[in-house]
């Protein structure tokens, strides 16, 4: 059966993942309330659309570090992919090739970055956690640039791993937290502005900074030459308490002012959320629990659908609003509004218990 709605890829990927699994999904750490936030603060915004503005042709692609996304989106990087879909990182690199917009390759999933390279050709940004000094940083770098890689993907906001009470109560650690439990995973404690400069200095890679949530590190990334500035909180897993990543990105927005791309994710599953946050000063969106959901109702098929859903919906948000092209979207569509939602990870989904 072809999937119809996003709603429908959720309820399959309900369906088929175990309660561990499941939860590792959509879980958030300590009292998940950043997890929440982000589906608030998306929610706490709200149209003005202007009216009779020819939209007969609506485009929606755009470019990200020399590379044509379809529609403004990027695959963000998830760890331990390969339990949604066994293929993992390769399953989420054919889908985004296939249809069309770049994956952000998590450096703790399977297969490792040379095997995805090699199974699937084709630009692509490498997502780095510090796994030993600064000898094994360098080396693993100039093996992702011989493999193909287009970018270089440093996530800040992972000094230490969170506590994910819904693991933690059921003695569940996904692989990835197996990871990050482990020695060498301390290096990423050691993360610096002097790492950012070593990386500018020594390789020609273009460098995305991900974990930015202030205009002083958004404009600090700048002058030191980072590429792109990459909003998030981490779906709400690693700081709880933090503001929702939507409400971070107006400020980011406006201290890199438009000298490189801003890259915003946290709690985004719709084509209309995806349009708040163009309207607010991103260049592309990154989905992170949508593709894990994908992947675990269908695999690069389910994967490839959701994009295409997700791009008829952000087509019909844009028609709507009134507006033709991405590059005329601006804060004036939006206003503030009181959420008429509970907030939760999947409350994009108000359907989802319903029998259809």
């Amino acid at each position: 059966m072809k999937f119809a709605t996003l709603h429908d890829i959720v309820k399959r990927a309900r369906q088929n993942l175990d309660r561990n699994h499941w939860d590792y999904l959509i879980g958030g750490a300590d009292s998940e309330s950043a997890l929440k936030r982000n589906r608030y603060g998306l929610d706490s915004w709200v149209y003005r659309p202007r009216i009779l503005n020819d939209v007969s042709g609506v485009q929606l692609s755009t470019e990200l570090l020399g590379s044509r996304l379809r529609i403004p989106v990027v695959l963000a990087p998830i760890g331990s992919l390969q339990v949604f879909e066994a293929d993992g990182g390769t399953t989420a690199a054919r889908a985004a090739e296939a249809f069309g917009v770049l994956q952000i390759l998590s450096s703790v999933c399977t297969p490792d970055f040379e095997a995805v390279a090699r199974a699937a050709p084709g630009p692509r940004i490498y997502q780095l956690y510090l796994m030993g000094d600064e000898a094994w940083m360098d080396d693993v770098i100039d093996r992702a640039l011989a493999a193909g890689y287009t970018g270089l993907c440093l996530t800040a906001d992972t000094q230490t791993y969170s506590r994910r009470e819904r693991d933690i109560l059921k003695r569940y650690v996904p692989p990835s937290g197996s990871r990050a439990g482990g020695s060498d995973f301390g290096y990423q404690a050691s993360l610096t502005w002097e790492t950012v400069a070593h990386i500018k200095e020594r390789f020609e890679i273009p460098l995305i900074i991900k974990g930015v949530n202030a205009a002083e590190d958004a404009a600090r990334c700048v002058e030191m030459g980072v590429d792109v500035v990459y909003v998030s909180n981490h779906g709400g897993r690693q700081l709880d308490h933090t503001r929702a990543c939507i409400d971070a990105l107006p400020e980011v927005a406006a201290a890199v002012d438009g000298r490189v791309p801003v890259l915003v994710d946290g709690g985004f599953m719709r084509g209309a959320d995806v349009v708040k946050a163009l309207c607010l000063g991103a260049t592309a969106v990154g989905l992170g629990r949508l593709e894990g959901l994908a992947m675990a109702a269908g695999g690069a098929d389910a994967l490839v659908r959701a994009l295409e859903i997700l791009e008829h919906e952000i087509r019909i948000t844009l028609a709507l609003l009134g507006i033709s092209r991405l590059a005329d979207l601006h804060a004036g569509l939006l206003e503030r509004a009181v959420p008429l939602t509970t907030p939760h990870a999947l409350s994009a989904f108000p359907l989802l218990d319903e029998d259809y």
